[in-house]
């Protein structure tokens, strides 16, 4: 059975009147990371190859058959996207170990980070079912169906 994961209402540290702002409505002077809830804190994405045989799509099948896990592309490059917080995010979106923090956080800059975006991909994967059907209609060709037959209609009851 699955796990449900509910994820509270994320509410920044800091707010401008009571709303959190735009990134332009940030101060200068004032570190953006304050207003955010810490978006980049809370998945990691990596580069996968584009499938394009049976055993690629299966693979990829499988990737979405775990929680928190979707298949994205953007600039028509593939990725393996898991939600899953860092594990030393704190409650007020800090970094737990910010003075130790791997080097791919300390390359992360707020110039392009996703503060106020939200994301819209060329492709979005989220379920099994969505690959499976993508690949039969893109690669398979009459009668090649990777899915399972139709089941019989059932009788009519008089």
């Amino acid at each position: 059975m699955a796990s449900t994961i509910i994820d509270p209402v994320l509410t920044p540290a800091k707010t401008i009147d009571g709303k959190t702002p735009k990134r332009q409505d940030v101060p200068k002077s004032e570190s953006l990371c304050d207003y955010c809830t810490a978006k980049c804190c809370r998945y990691f994405a990596m580069p996968i190859e584009e499938p394009t045989s049976d055993q690629d799509f299966d693979f990829m099948r499988w990737y979405l058959l775990h929680d928190r896990a979707s298949v994205f592309v953007e600039d028509e490059v593939w990725y393996l996207l898991v939600h899953t917080a860092c594990k030393h995010l704190q409650s007020d979106h800090r970094c737990g170990i910010y003075y130790t923090r791997p080097q791919i956080c300390r390359s992360y800059s707020t110039e392009n980070c996703e503060f106020d975006e939200d994301a819209v991909y060329e492709m979005y994967f989220e379920t099994a079912e969505q690959v499976a059907e993508y690949s039969e209609a893109r690669f398979c060709g009459d009668g090649d169906s990777i899915r399972s037959p139709e089941p019989p209609l059932l009788p009519l009851l008089n």
